[in-house]
């Protein structure tokens, strides 16, 4: 059988495909592979950004697998480290992570690439959490998408299951860029060199402030990080590359970011 998850690692970015033909549906087994990858990503100091996408055109992902379900999996079984796909309750993952949307992305698909930070779609991607059709719910999503796109728009999604096109989905702030199907590998790939290029350890202060961010006030977070409480933010307090951003600024230099 085909391995279900490609991996490519070139210098610090990390790509993963999902290819599992015909939609790229993901089953249990899948995801604890999903799992594994990005708990790996998440601690190997090497890799500093990861971009997620399906394999072929058509198909991003679907999200859960019915038909595995109709076989035995059980939609409350064991997904591994991270839940769904890996990524949607992955602990402490401080590096940037973009989703590369080449086709039809919905329920748990969709899920997954709000997982993500920087969403990149097809011109001919699509989007819906069709959930509600099959007498069951978008749970994630449910928790999520009214914080990113507009809540009238995000519960029409969640209580009719329509569809949004790529240009609906950019206008709403679901989608960052649409790019042509053929240009969409090169364009995320030049995203995340871009990325790659930038300071780890203020990546992760960023990711780490707005988690702690999303469940108390404004000032407890802001205490919280004037005051050195978060661990990545105490690090890059004290670190060489916070000081070379000083130095190169005042230099009049491109910084060298060595995450330390």
């Amino acid at each position: 059988m085909t391995h279900p998850i490609k991996t490519r690692i070139k210098g610090s970015i990390l790509e993963v495909v999902i290819d599992r033909p015909k939609a790229n549906a993901i089953d249990l087994a899948t995801s604890r592979i999903m799992g594994d990858i990005f708990a790996d990503f998440r601690d190997n100091p090497d890799l500093n950004v990861a971009i997620i996408t399906g394999s072929g055109e058509k198909f991003f992902c679907p999200g859960w697998d019915l038909k595995a379900a109709a076989e035995g999996d059980a939609v409350d079984g064991d997904y591994g480290v991270g839940g769904f796909g890996g990524l949607q309750e992955l602990r402490d993952l401080n590096k940037p992570v973009v989703a590369a949307i080449n086709g039809i992305c919905c329920g748990g698909g969709l899920e997954l690439a709000l997982s993500a930070d920087i969403i990149l779609a097809a011109d001919h991607a699509s989007f819906a959490l069709p959930e509600i059709r099959s007498g069951t719910v978008a749970d994630a999503a449910s928790i999520k998408l009214p914080k990113r796109i507009p809540y009238h728009i995000a519960m029409e999604m969640l209580l009719t299951g329509r569809w949004l096109d790529a240009e609906e989905a950019k206008r709403w702030g679901l989608i960052n860029q649409i790019h042509p199907a053929e240009k969409l590998v090169e364009e995320t790939w030049k995203l995340a060199d871009m990325l790659a290029s930038g300071p780890p350890l203020v990546y992760a202060a960023i990711k780490e402030i707005v988690r702690e961010a999303e469940g108390q006030r404004f000032q407890d977070t802001m205490n919280r990080v004037t005051k050195r409480q978060l661990a990545t933010v105490d690090v890059l307090y004290g670190s060489e590359d916070n000081l070379e951003g000083a130095k190169a600024f005042a230099e009049k230099r491109d910084p060298v970011w060595k995450g330390r």
